[in-house]
């Protein structure tokens, strides 16, 4: 199985030093429609990939057939960013199955409750952590690895 994380952020030092190393993850598939359409930005980030990691851009709604055709056979090589909660569910909606979301950072923002110190949550996104806890998916709040930041509710 591969690893999915949703981080608003998406491609930056946390991802690239701690997590690709702990996933043991060798392809990095960022699920975004506006990066998928805009190469220059796809360049920007590529450079905070280091080498030996291949990076894989993707519109949410190709996302399944994108796995499925570059990763059919090293699934567990696959590190998955949203950047966003609800574009997560549409991918799970549309095929894209996994086990357990880590929610890495969701930055804090007007209406928004901070759940604790790197995320804040929208109604849009308490109703989607609660569609994946429904769904029997596994929650996972760390920013990082090593450390456990569970939240209870939201």
């Amino acid at each position: 199985m591969f690893w999915v994380r949703v981080d608003n952020r998406l491609i930056h030092g946390q991802v690239i030093e701690t997590w690709l190393p702990f996933a043991g993850s060798k392809n990095l598939l960022v699920v975004n429609d506006e990066l998928a359409s805009d190469v220059i930005r796809q360049e920007i980030m590529g450079l905070a990939v280091p080498s030996g990691i291949e990076i894989f851009f993707s519109p949410v709604n190709e996302c399944v057939e994108v796995v499925r055709k570059k990763f059919k056979n090293r699934l567990s090589s696959v590190f998955v960013l949203f950047a966003r909660c609800s574009d997560a569910r549409q991918a799970f909606e549309k095929g894209l199955v996994f086990d357990s979301l880590n929610i890495g950072n969701i930055h804090y923002g007007p209406g928004k409750k901070q759940v604790c110190a790197h995320i804040a949550l929208s109604k849009d996104d308490c109703s989607c952590l609660n569609f994946f806890s429904r769904k029997g998916v596994g929650l996972d709040f760390r920013c990082v690895p090593h450390k456990h930041i569970q939240v209870d509710q939201w």
